[in-house]
Order: structure tokens, then C-alpha cells, then sequence
């Protein structure tokens, strides 16, 4: 156990003396009487060492007269085989530590990502055709008690039935239809598998990967690829479940077992698979090597590589070095000279393309040459990406030089830069665009080679002074490209590298250019996503807007979204990056302006179709942005924007609710900042800013909103000694009340307003506590105002609420009845100070408390006896605690009668 205490400290260690302890005690040995075949004595030193002091016991009597036995000193590892196996133990720990830091990790694309990729990549419209063994299910099940010989010779029957011509090929197959065929393969596989028709699984097995040797419809070809292999890998996964199983009987292997510890019998079916498997089919059961012996794998990985060069059809041969290279790379990634045979033999075949059989080929088809290219590019970029994974920089040289040699083919090229790593790749940006020049056009177009060069360039920065001529050199290729689509393609990818390093004055060329080529004929309507995301780029590396939008080609960029829901989204990520990277409250004119446009147009797309979700999303960027408009002391400026902003967001409620806020706030600012001068000019901005609120108020929908707005207002007025406003918002407060619906929809539910009208009504007694009366109104006229609208209101049936607002309201009376309130505003005379205790304002006060207590006490007359014990409790402690000193209100009365009511 380790111990915090600081003055602790590890015993003080003599090595020296410890290690004389642990040695043995020399023995002498007398050279003139010895002989090689004189019987040696050995001495037992140990058992000197461990007998008690002052022992007599001699020493001779551990001796022995008898020659030990050599084996016997193997008990202790000194003998030649136990150090060689010591030897070998040490050098398997060290491959596999080896192994496990050469073992493929998160950084490493897997082929599932390229599987789809690929599969929506490469269509075909033509017809296709494919083979079916038609005795799939014509299996034989054998007795148990069948003779061995009578299985094999059933077996092997079998077998030669699916070469006998027992196959039907199905003709005129769309894409969809071939893949649908594919798959039931692949199911019929699993359930053949599962049902112990081996024979039947593997017919399926060896049907399929015929296929892969037909190129009739050569633009399917890298599609079909993908899903037969799924069908071997599926096989594969089988065989070697179905060999491990056989291994763990009685106990499971390890994860790391070797050849030793699997058993004859898994070793022997194992042998079995291999032998029926013929050729490069091996390569879907290749995992199982490991059952065989130590270094299966490691020395039929480059058999199998040599294999390949029989293929005759280049493509054909490309696509099964990416294969057998992705499932070398899944069992043996150490393994790395197989890979690279694979690269170099890739490099010999490539002669091939051109070759008259090709070419005939291709003519057949009818199939140009860049399209044929680029059939290849999935299959090479694996290969490239597997060789070059955690490669060594000498590695990657010598591919890219012999890459050169080839006269820089440009498919291969641009595998180079999309496979290997991006910093390789930035640091020779500059090599690597003397390729691409020397590279022929027909072949394989250069901004493909640019677009691929540039997606490195994201990822990692060239020299510092090699950016602007790599853009220059870019650019010139990319701005001829005749086609809008291919064009926008690659500028989409530079964009990114030209926002990195450069300013304002070169985004903002490159957004003319795009402009130039996307406006004729309207080619930007093929390309909003691409146009998108120019934008996000953008944004991601600039966040001043007041740059942003001082460039003159910006804007013009944004008129190029003419679909609604596509400029309504861009317009979205403009503002929510206003929002997360604006530090500082703006009033700069361009931003607020073009902002303005920005959030017009998110607003403009609200109708009667859109979703509630997608107007709250809507509002609350435009309040995001809202809040960040700041014109400092100039109180009317801001005002003036909030006019503006009412009029242009005027169907998203809660942005108009902002802008009360927003006022509110202005006007509280106002008066703090101006306090003491100026007195006229501020009090006519505060009013101003009530008017706003006042008009503003009405055109909300939600009526809890408006009635907490106008609460709100009031209380800003009256706290801005405004008391004509602050007695307009609350007399419309309370003139809006029988209006309240009974029920509300909150997310969609409807729910009881009650509780929310209670809660309204208890923060509007507590400010009239300080709210004067109007000189030509009655005493408390908008208390009694508030309690006529609730008595007048319909509340639910045999609800408590009205009561409760009555019960709530004598706190309030009590409260006004003291010579001194509780609190109150700042030059505002309350009634304390007006009537001054006057006894007719107490008079009416006692009345107007009188009647609160006889509408209670007729509600508890009618209560059943468990409820108006509730209510007892409830008003005994409400009563007690009004402070009304010495109970000048009819209060007290109201209490014995209610005490009354109890035995």
C-alpha cells in the first residue's frame, strides 16, 4: 500500500553486500587428482548455507560418489534444447510484439468504407447475364451408416456435376436484378452452411468466383468485384468458425495460438478445404494457414502473389492483387513484402492496358479509354494504400520513382497522391506537379490529377513558399475545364487550400472565377452541393465577417442558391457561425446589413406548411443574431433597428418577443446610463420604447405571452417613472384576461391554463402593491378591476382556482393597509404616501377584504368535511402570518368566522 506521509522513505539498500549473499560458495578443486573419468564429487552448498549456526553436521555428507545425469540438468534450462526452446520462445514474443505495432489501426481506411463507394460509383444500364447451378439443391444426405468410401465418391461426383454443364445462365439481367441474384447466393451459402451441405456451399463458392474472370459488361466490373467477394468472404469466415470450433474441444484457444496447439483433426479438415479450393481461391480461406503451421501465411502470401501474373486481362489481375492485398493486410499486416511484390508487379503488367487485346476490347464495348482508366482506380488506390500504410519514407521514394519510370502514367499517379500519405505528398507538391504536367491529357484528365493533389493539400500544408505558385499552377489547369461540373468539383477541393493560406483578395478571385463559370446556362442548378460546400470552407477558416463580406464576389456567390431550401440552409450556416465565433457585439454597417438579408431570407421561407420545429429552429438564429446588435450609448439607433427588425421578421413570433425584450432592456439602459441628465430627453425615449411594446404586444398569438409582456412592460415603465404607460400595460393585462383560453398546447399536448393564469395573477397582485392609483379612478381601481375579470371568468367545474385567487389577493390588502410597504420604486409615490392612512381608504379596503372572505367562506360551506379541514390549515397559517398591525381590516372577523366553522 503506498502512504502520502512525506517523511517516509524506502530502507537504505546495500547492493553489494545482497548480491555476495546470493552467490554460491566457491568449492576447491584439486587439478592433480583429476581425470575425466574419475567420478565427480558435488557439493551441496546450499544446505551449508540454511543449517543452523554451530551445527557439527560435516559436509561430506552431501556428497556423492555418482556421476549425475545429464538430462537432469534441464530441470534448470542449462541444457542445449531448453535454451533453445528458451530462444525460440523469446524470438516468438518479439515477432509478435513486432506483429501487434505493425497491426492495422484506426488511421487505416477499412474496405467497408470503399465498398459503398464504389457501388454507387460504378452503374451500368446494360444487360447482364450470369451462370446458376441448377443441382444446388439436389444434395445427397448420407446415412450415418453410409461406408467413408461410399462419402467421398458422392462428394467427389458432385463436384464434377457442376462441371459437366449442369448450369443455366440467366440472360438480360438489370444491375438491380444481378445483385438481387448475388445476394440469394450469398444466403444460399449460409443456410447451405448451416444445414452441413458442405459440398453444396462450396459449389456456390467456386460458381461465384468464376465470375470475377467475366468482363462482358466492363463498366459493372469494380461492382461485381465487391459483391462476389463478399460471397468468399463470407465462405471464409465460415470455414474458419467451423476449424476453430473443431479446436475448442475440451477448452478454446487463445487469441494468439500457434500451429502446435491445434489438433490433428482440425488440421487434417483444414488440409482438406485447401486441397478442394483450387488456385487463387485459396486466398478466401486464407486465414485458416494458421492452423497449419507457423509459417503458413508468411510463405503462401507470395506464392500467391507470383499466381497472379498468369492473368491475362489486366483488369481482372488488378482487382485479385486488391483482394488477395485487403485480406493479407486483415491476417499478416507485418507481412509487408508481399504487398509491395504486388505494387511492383502492378507496375510490370501496366504495359498490358495498351496492349492490342485491350484495345479490341475496349472497341467492343465501345468504351473510351478514360472511362477504362478509371476502372481501375479503386482497385489500385487499395493496393497503394495498403504498401504505403506506416511505410518508411525510402519506400515511398522508390515507388514514386518508379511510378516516374513509367512515364509518369497519370491513373497511377493519381493513386500515388490519393493513397499515400498527406504529408508526403505536401512536402513534394511541388515534384508532383511536374508529373501531372508531363502527363498525357487524353488519357486521364489533369484536373482529376489536381483535384487529387489538392484533397493531400487540405490535409497537410506545403512549404511556405512554394503555396502560391502551387496555387497559381492549379488554378490555370483548373480554370480551363470546359465542363461546369467537373470544374466546380475540383474548385470546391482548392478552395479549401486557398482559404487556409491566403487572404481576402484570393478567396475572393476564386469566387469570381466560380461565378464566371457556373452562371452561363444556369450549371448552378447541378451543383448546390458543391456550391455548399464552397460556402462551409469558407466559413471555416474566416470568421471576421466584416471581411467576409467586404468581399465584392461574396455576395454575387449567394444570389447563385436560387432553390429555396437550398439558399435557406446556406443562409442557416451563415448565421450560426455569426453566432458561435462573433465575440463582441456589433454595429457595423455592412455586417448588419448583409446579416439582415441573411436572416430575411430565413424568415421569407416561413409559411403555412412549415413545421413548428423548423421555426423555432429558424428563431432562434435570428435571436442569436439579434442579440448580438449593439450600437453602444446610441439608444435610438438600436431602437431604430428594432423597428426594422419588427417589421422584417414579423411572422416568427419569437423573435418578436426578443425585440420587446430587447426594448425593455434599452429602456432600462437608458435610464441608468442617463440618470441625472437629460431628464426630458430620456423620459421621451423610454416612452417611445413603451410605444414600441404597447403596438408590438397585440400580434402575438400565445396569450400568456402577451399577458406576461405587458406585466413586464408595466413594470419597466413604472420602474422609468412612466406611470401613464405603466397603467396602460396593466390595464391591458387585466382587459385580456376573460380572453385566456382554458386549454393549451405545450409540445403538442393540451394542458389545463389554470396553473399558468394562477401564476400570472400572483406576480400581478405583488406589483400592484406599488402601483398608484389613477387620481380620477376609484381606490384600488385595478385591484378590483382583477378581481371582477375573476369573477366574471369561466373557470372549470368544480375547480378552486377562483378561491385561490381570492385567498391570494388578502395578503395584497393587508399589505396596502400598512403605513410603511415592504418595498417600493424609486421616485414613485405608492399608495402609502398618497392617502397616507387616510380612514376612508382603509374603509374601503376593510369592504373590499370583507367580500374576498365571504366568497371564501361560501366555498367552504359547500366543501365536504375532509376538504375544509385542507382549507382550515391552509388559511389559519395565511392569516396569521399577514402582518396587519393592530388587524385594522375586517381580517380578524373573517378569521373567528372561518375558526367558527370547527368544533
Amino acid at each position: 500500500m503506498c502512504r502520502s506521509d512525506p517523511w517516509r522513505h524506502s530502507r537504505v539498500r546495500k547492493y553489494e553486500d545482497e548480491l555476495q549473499k546470493c552467490r554460491l560458495d566457491g568449492a576447491s578443486l584439486d587439478l592433480s587428482d583429476y581425470h575425466p573419468l574419475k567420478p565427480i564429487t558435488v557439493t551441496d552448498t546450499k544446505s551449508q548455507r540454511g543449517r543452523r549456526k554451530g551445527s557439527t553436521s560435516s559436509s561430506s555428507s552431501s556428497s556423492s560418489s555418482v556421476a549425475p545425469d545429464p538430462l537432469s540438468s534441464m530441470l534448470d534450462g542449462t541444457d542445449p534444447l531448453s535454451m533453445f526452446a528458451a530462444a525460440s520462445a523469446s524470438d516468438d514474443l518479439g515477432r509478435r510484439r513486432k506483429e501487434r505495432e505493425e497491426e492495422v489501426g484506426a488511421d487505416f481506411e477499412p474496405w467497408s468504407a470503399k465498398r459503398a463507394e464504389i457501388l454507387a460509383r460504378f452503374t451500368t444500364t446494360e444487360r447482364l447475364s450470369i451462370n446458376l447451378f441448377m443441382g444446388l439443391d439436389k444434395g445427397k444426405v448420407t446415412s450415418p451408416t453410409s461406408a467413408v468410401s461410399e462419402k467421398v465418391r458422392t462428394r467427389l461426383e458432385e463436384l464434377d456435376d457442376l462441371e459437366e454443364g449442369s448450369q443455366k445462365e440467366l440472360l438480360n439481367l438489370s444491375q438491380q436484378d444481378y445483385i438481387n441474384r448475388i445476394e440469394e447466393l450469398n444466403q444460399s451459402l449460409k443456410e447451405a452452411w448451416a444445414t452441413d451441405q458442405k459440398v453444396k456451399a462450396l459449389k456456390i463458392v467456386i460458381q461465384c468466383s468464376k465470375l470475377l474472370s467475366d468482363t462482358s459488361v466492363i463498366q459493372f466490373y469494380p461492382s461485381k468485384f465487391v459483391l462476389i467477394t463478399d460471397i468468399l468472404d463470407t465462405f471464409g469466415r465460415l470455414v474458419y468458425e467451423r476449424i476453430w470450433s473443431m479446436c475448442s474441444d475440451p477448452h478454446p484457444l487463445p487469441e494468439t495460438f500457434s500451429a502446435e496447439d491445434v489438433n490433428d483433426t482440425a488440421k487434417e479438415t483444414c488440409l482438406n478445404w485447401f486441397f478442394k479450393i483450387p488456385r487463387l481461391r485459396v486466398s478466401a480461406i486464407f486465414k485458416c494457414n494458421r492452423f497449419l503451421s507457423r509459417s503458413g501465411i508468411q510463405d503462401t502470401l507470395p506464392r500467391l502473389t507470383s499466381m497472379i501474373r498468369g492473368i491475362g486481362d489486366p483488369l481482372v489481375a488488378v482487382y485479385a492483387r486488391a483482394y488477395l492485398c485487403r485480406v493479407g493486410t486483415e491476417v499478416a499486416p507485418h507481412l509487408k513484402d508481399s504487398l509491395n511484390k504486388s505494387f511492383f508487379d502492378l507496375l510490370a503488367s501496366f504495359r498490358q492496358i495498351h496492349s492490342d487485346s485491350v484495345q479490341n476490347q475496349l472497341v467492343m464495348h465501345r468504351v473510351e479509354i478514360p472511362v477504362y482508366l478509371t476502372l481501375y482506380s479503386p482497385a489500385i488506390h487499395w493496393i497503394l494504400q495498403c504498401v504505403s500504410y506506416r511505410a518508411p519514407e525510402a519506400l515511398l521514394t522508390e515507388m514514386m520513382e518508379r511510378c516516374k519510370k513509367l512515364g509518369n502514367n497519370a491513373l497511377l499517379l493519381n493513386s500515388v497522391m490519393s493513397a499515400f500519405r498527406a504529408e508526403f505528398v505536401a512536402t513534394r507538391a511541388t515534384d508532383f506537379i511536374g508529373m501531372i504536367k508531363e502527363c498525357d491529357e487524353a488519357g486521364f484528365p489533369k484536373h482529376l490529377l489536381f483535384s487529387s493533389l489538392g484533397r493531400s493539400l487540405a490535409s497537410a500544408d506545403p512549404p511556405e513558399n512554394e503555396r502560391l505558385p502551387i496555387l497559381n499552377e492549379a488554378w490555370k489547369v483548373i480554370t480551363k475545364v470546359r465542363s461546369p461540373q467537373d470544374y466546380i468539383n475540383c474548385a470546391d477541393i482548392w478552395v479549401e487550400f486557398t482559404c487556409r493560406h491566403f487572404t481576402k483578395r484570393e478567396v475572393n478571385t476564386v469566387l469570381a472565377d466560380i461565378i464566371k463559370h457556373m452562371t452561363p446556362d444556369r450549371a448552378f442548378e447541378e451543383a448546390y452541393p458543391q456550391l455548399q460546400s464552397v460556402i462551409r470552407k469558407i466559413l471555416t477558416y474566416i470568421h471576421d465577417f466584416s471581411v467576409l463580406f467586404s468581399m465584392e464576389r461574396f455576395l454575387p456567390f449567394m444570389d447563385m442558391f436560387q432553390k429555396d431550401s437550398v439558399r435557406v440552409e446556406v443562409c442557416r450556416s451563415i448565421i450560426d457561425v455569426f453566432i458561435k465565433h462573433q465575440q463582441e457585439p456589433t454595429r457595423d454597417p455592412v455586417i448588419l446589413n448583409a446579416l439582415l438579408h441573411v436572416c430575411k431570407t430565413m424568415h421569407d421561407s416561413v409559411n403555412a406548411l412549415t413545421l413548428e420545429d423548423e421555426k423555432r429552429s429558424l428563431a432562434l438564429l435570428i435571436n442569436g443574431f439579434i442579440r448580438m446588435v449593439s450600437f453602444g450609448r446610441d439608444f435610438e439607433q438600436q431602437l431604430s433597428f428594432c423597428v426594422e427588425a419588427r417589421a422584417t421578421f414579423c411572422n416568427l413570433e419569437p423573435v418578436i418577443i426578443q425585440l420587446i425584450h430587447t426594448v425593455n432592456q434599452l429602456a432600462m439602459e437608458t435610464r441608468r446610463v442617463m440618470r441625472g441628465s437629460h431628464s426630458r430627453k430620456t423620459a421621451a425615449f423610454v416612452r417611445a420604447c413603451a410605444a414600441y411594446s404597447f403596438i408590438t404586444i397585440p400580434s402575438l398569438t400565445s396569450f400568456f405571452s402577451r399577458l406576461n409582456l405587458y406585466l413586464l412592460s408595466g413594470q419597466v415603465a413604472l420602474a422609468n417613472q412612466c406611470l401613464s404607460q405603466a397603467d396602460a400595460f396593466l390595464k391591458a393585462a387585466v382587459g385580456i384576461l376573460p380572453e385566456v383560453p382554458r386549454n393549451i398546447v405545450i409540445e403538442g399536448k393540451q394542458r389545463s391554463s389554470e396553473g399558468f393564469l394562477l401564476d400570472f395573477i400572483c406576480n400581478f397582485l405583488s406589483t400592484l402593491l406599488v402601483v398608484p392609483d389613477h387620481p380620477e379612478q376609484g381606490v384600488l381601481y385595478l385591484v378590483r378591476g382583477l378581481l371582477n375579470m375573476v369573477q366574471d371568468y369561466t373557470w372549470e367545474e368544480n375547480s378552486d382556482a377562483k378561491v385561490r385567487v381570492y385567498i391570494n389577493a388578502i395578503p395584497l390588502l393587508a399589505a396596502v393597509s400598512q403605513e410603511s410597504y415592504l418595498y417600493s420604486i424609486p421616485k414613485v409615490d405608492s399608495n402609502e404616501t398618497l392617502y397616507g392612512g387616510d380612514p376612508k381608504f382603509i374603509a374601503e379596503v376593510n369592504k373590499l377584504c370583507e367580500t374576498l372572505i365571504g366568497q371564501v367562506l361560501d366555498h367552504l360551506k359547500g366543501l365536504g368535511r375532509d376538504e375544509v379541514k385542507f382549507w382550515h390549515v391552509s388559511l389559519t397559517a395565511l392569516l396569521s402570518n399577514t402582518s396587519v398591525a393592530p388587524w385594522q381590516i375586517g381580517i380578524r372577523t373573517g378569521n373567528l368566522l372561518i375558526m367558527g366553522l370547527f368544533p
